[in-house]
């Protein structure tokens, strides 16, 4: 005899039309940042960095708008997260992000984020945009993705 118990959702389900093609015009857009540690852009603790953010905004009572979370590969050993929330966050860097920024869904393996770099500087340009900084939105953690049988990856950078 055997019971499943079913995986319990840590990750809303991502919906891509929102945010898939998408220019978006950010004024003081408020943000709390933190790091993880990457071995050759790999993270290392990732899911613990984002529990300590999670942590900081429930302490706060804030609220994740979107449950955007933008990451930034500074180097391949550093990763900054930008987590959207709705107040200034008490004990976290808070900072905020303005400007236009574009949005492009991508769905799959990790493996071609290569090509979707590459599909999104041109649709880019497409638009007639020069990109000024890239940032990803892993949308789910990977047990979700797999619960939900799509990897969402959103691209989106600063243009002018």
């Amino acid at each position: 005899m055997t019971s499943e118990t079913e995986t319990p959702e840590c990750c809303p389900p991502f919906d891509p039309a929102p945010w898939d093609g998408k220019l978006f015009e950010w004024k003081n857009k408020k943000f709390i940042k933190d790091s993880v540690t990457t071995q050759n852009y790999m993270p290392l603790n990732f899911g613990e960095v984002v529990m300590r953010m999670n942590e900081k905004v429930a302490r706060a009572g804030a609220e994740i708008p979107d449950w955007l979370c933008l990451s930034d590969h500074t180097s391949e050993s550093n990763m900054d997260l930008y987590l959207a929330v709705d107040r200034e966050v008490e004990g976290a860097e808070n900072l905020t992000l303005s400007g236009k920024f574009l949005s492009k869904v991508y769905e799959g393996d990790f493996e071609k984020t290569g090509e979707w770099c590459a599909d999104f500087e041109g649709y880019a340009k497409g638009q007639g945009l020069e990109i000024k900084k890239w940032y990803m939105w892993y949308t789910t953690c990977p047990a979700c993705a797999e619960k939900y049988g799509k990897n969402y990856v959103v691209i989106i950078a600063e243009v002018q």
